[in-house]
């Protein structure tokens, strides 16, 4: 985990910056930790964690979780005991958000942080951090939220619940944190397969106002190409998630050498780009990869490769 430090701490009613807050992540991503509290209220800077949720993911397959119940220094209300379920009597003889911290801390690691509205969670790690470690949480984050109000809002609303419901998920104890962080996983997964079986890509540029762009609107300013290049007059597609670049820097390189991309596999698709990760599971591969290997046996002229390999062809060019 990155740290900066930061001269003197914060009081508990001032609110910080949040200078060095990690960077919202476009892509999907293998490893991560799964992150949820319950809290006292909505404030950061007035109200307190009482519960910490958090599953690890290595490489796609769960490795471990972290919980504990946080005690206070007020009072929980009768409102959040109904909402949570958390009582006085829970919490009484459990540790203070000051000893949970370094153990959070140290389960997450430099790990990118993952879950539903985690702008929410991690304005409030990012403050306990300052107020009792004197230093920021500059993790990176994934925000379920933002997926399902751009891409699923019109289908079934964007509360965990609702995509819960409609990815036919079961959802126990909710507004409890592990349970939360669990069902959050399980959504994260079902929105990562329904965006790649409906050739959807998560890309972030700032003339699209943080939604999402499709292969078909990228385009080139130049005019003149190298017709020996390996990818001119070539339609690319990409697939997984790219180590050195997003998808979209990948896919605007291959437009202005004079290649065209497209977000799925067809008989005119000439290269299929698996990201590093993807190209290295064995066994476990995408719809578009199938697709591309069952048009590559029937004599289609079309290869697939590497992103490494994709690499390598335009700095040997």
């Amino acid at each position: 985990m990155r740290i900066f430090m930061q001269s003197g701490v914060h009081p508990k009613d001032s609110r910080p910056s949040r200078e060095y807050k990690g960077q919202n992540l476009y892509e999907f991503v293998s490893s991560f930790v799964v992150l949820d509290f319950e809290t006292t209220g909505l404030d950061p800077s007035n109200d307190e964690i009482i519960e910490v949720g958090a599953i690890k993911v290595i490489g796609g397959v769960g490795d471990s979780e972290f919980s504990a119940l946080v005690k206070p220094s007020c009072p929980v209300s009768d409102f959040i005991t109904n909402l949570t379920g958390i009582t006085n009597e829970m919490v009484v003889d459990s540790p203070s958000i000051e000893e949970v911290l370094p153990e959070l801390l140290d389960f997450i690691g430099d790990l990118p942080v993952l879950g539903h509205n985690i702008h929410f969670d991690v304005n409030f790690l990012y403050d306990n951090c300052i107020r009792h470690l004197g230093s920021p949480f500059t993790n990176d984050m994934f925000d379920t939220l933002r997926i399902a109000r751009n891409v699923f809002a019109d289908k079934c609303g964007s509360r965990l619940s609702h995509l819960a419901h409609y990815f036919n998920l079961e959802q126990d104890e909710a507004h409890r944190a592990l349970a939360d962080c669990y069902c959050t996983l399980d959504v994260y997964n079902c929105m990562q397969k329904h965006l790649e079986q409906n050739d959807i890509y998560l890309y972030r540029r700032a003339r699209t106002g943080g939604r999402y762009i499709s292969a078909k609107n990228i385009t080139t300013d130049v005019t003149e190409f190298d017709e020996c290049h390996p990818f001119f007059r070539k339609t690319c597609v990409f697939t997984g998630t790219l180590e050195r670049m997003d998808r979209e820097s990948a896919m605007q390189i291959v437009v202005d050498v004079g290649g065209m991309c497209s977000n799925s596999i067809t008989k005119k698709t000439n290269y299929l780009i698996l990201g590093n990760k993807d190209y290295r599971t064995k066994g476990d591969k995408s719809n578009k990869q199938k697709k591309a290997e069952q048009y590559q046996l029937s004599g289609a002229d079309i290869e697939i490769v590497s992103e490494n390999v994709f690499y390598d062809m335009l700095s040997d060019w």
